[in-house]
């Protein structure tokens, strides 16, 4: 049996896109497809299309939305490595990237001159984004010279905005109610962070006082990774993203640290200098160091700068006047929030690119298949 889907490349990350005619509608027979197309019980994925790597094993299922004034809806998949899982936690605003070229590419969307918009709305937590897209000469681009950090390649242009993204999985920007706490953590020293929701629930460590700069590199930073997942497992239940007796998982919350920025050298080997940007973030991407930045984890880190007494906003020295420039291994993102009212943005931009890679048949096992025949 075969399962048509599009490869698309948005920002810094690949993701699978599956129209939802084409594949089961319950979640358990949609998992079943995904790990065996994947190949997701292997921890390389050899025998299926999954990248083998957090960025790169994703999915997303993408159809016409009933919602008035949303244009498609998505179901987002972090498809687990070596796990036979799937996390329908979360969602991706690089594949939200992917979703709007698409959406456009394949007609969900029609093109309304030199810039197309599409309002996309995700269905794992109900967040609802913007997609404008390049489409100059009022038609589809398959390349474009539109670069982000993390890689050299160019895209097709794609402004991503989540509209009023505070609270989208808790119901609160501040889950806990304050702005920074201390959390203990089994086996370790307390850590000062500020737990945050906008974009995605995230909990954000104030490196220096953990002994950290935020500036590690990947390297540094994969050995640290059974301490953040600590923080991890410790602040779900405090955020309420666990129900009693449920296992912690390890999609949200994103975890990551935030400190003043330092020189340094980008995994392209660019130089960065303290004064390009504001604060240097490192954030966890499942149980791996995120080779840029999540832009659900970014937008959090935007929306926490502008809460007086968060570990982002006493690092940046207060809240942004606009935009606010996040160091990451691949260099600096730029995140804009605009129409703040009472604190919380109700629009956060970050500029991205995304590019269409393929039109496929994916081969399933019948085992992968037998509730989508």
């Amino acid at each position: 049996m075969h399962t048509p889907a599009t490869l698309v490349r948005g920002g810094t990350s690949k993701c699978w896109l599956f129209n939802q005619v084409d594949v089961p509608a319950g979640r358990a027979e949609l998992g079943k497809l995904l790990v065996s197309a994947y190949g997701a019980t292997d921890p390389v994925e050899l025998d299926g299309v999954g990248g083998a790597t957090p960025t790169t094993s994703k999915a997303a299922v993408v159809g016409a939305s009933p919602e008035p004034g949303v244009d498609v809806d998505y179901l987002f998949a972090q498809v687990g490595i070596g796990t036979g899982s799937v996390e329908w936690t979360s969602n991706c605003g690089n594949c939200a990237t992917g979703v709007a070229l698409y959406a456009v590419a394949k007609g969900m969307v029609a093109i309304t001159g030199d810039r197309t918009r599409v309002v996309m709305r995700n269905t794992n937590t109900g967040a609802v984004l913007e997609g404008l897209v390049d489409t100059t000469g009022g038609v589809v681009h398959h390349f474009g010279r539109q670069t982000v950090p993390g890689t050299r390649a160019g895209g097709v242009a794609v402004g991503l905005t989540f509209r009023d993204p505070a609270g989208g999985s808790t119901g609160s920007l501040l889950p806990t109610g304050q702005a920074a706490q201390d959390l203990p953590i089994a086996a370790a020293e307390p850590v000062r962070v500020s737990m945050v929701d906008a974009g995605a629930p995230v909990v954000l460590i104030d490196a220096l006082g953990a002994g950290r700069t935020a500036a590690e590199p990947l390297e540094r930073m994969a050995a640290d990774v059974p301490w953040l997942r600590a923080v991890r497992h410790t602040a779900a239940p405090l955020m309420g993203l666990l129900k009693p007796g449920e296992e912690p998982g390890d999609a949200v919350p994103k975890v990551g640290l935030v400190a003043p920025p330092v020189p340094y050298t980008t995994t392209l080997g660019e130089q960065i200098a303290a004064g390009d940007y504001d604060i240097s973030v490192r954030m966890l991407s499942m149980n791996a160091p995120h080779p840029a930045i999540g832009l659900t984890s970014a937008v959090a880190v935007a929306a926490a700068g502008l809460v007086e007494g968060s570990v982002v906003c006493r690092t940046a020295s207060g809240p942004p006047e606009e935009w606010l420039r996040l160091g990451t291994p691949a260099g600096i993102v730029a995140v804009r929030c605009t129409d703040v009212r009472d604190g919380l943005p109700q629009r956060v931009t970050v500029q991205r690119a995304a590019r269409l890679l393929a039109d496929a048949r994916i081969y399933v096992p019948e085992s992968g298949r037998t509730q989508a025949a």
